[in-house]
């Protein structure tokens, strides 16, 4: 395979992994510029349907809110892979629950890319309330 093509087969892994990175920072311009324009993020809460948010201005709107509700408490990357223009990773993240005891939530982001910038980001998660 050449140089070009391995490069292109793992765009979706290393955007991704660009991603991870900015929201563990809380980096939301560095975040945002990974994202089109119509980009779609589904996250699991509010439980049982989750909330969908459509365009970079919803988005970021949901990513602030996200930083100032809760710390930089990172998530650690347990599993990653993609090809081309999609990209899968499997995550655990520590937190405290609100009487302070340690739980750890499991979860898995499916993301897909068009043009190098994230058009969709799936998340679920395991553990969470």
């Amino acid at each position: 395979m050449s140089i070009n093509r391995l490069a292109k087969a793992e765009a979706g892994l290393r955007v991704g992994l660009a991603f991870q990175d900015a929201c563990n920072r809380q980096d939301l311009d560095a975040l945002l510029r990974l994202l089109s324009g119509d980009c779609r993020l589904e996250c699991p809460a509010p439980a049982p349907a989750g909330r969908v948010c459509v365009g970079r201005e919803e988005v970021s709107r949901f990513w602030q809110e996200c930083f100032q509700n809760s710390p930089a408490a990172g998530r650690q990357i347990e599993e990653a892979y993609g090809l081309g223009e999609r990209c899968v990773l499997r995550w655990r993240c520590e937190r405290l629950d609100p009487t302070g005891t340690p739980v750890t939530l499991r979860g898995v982001d499916l993301i897909r890319l068009r043009d190098g910038l994230i058009c969709e980001l799936f998340s679920y998660v395991k553990g969470d309330d």
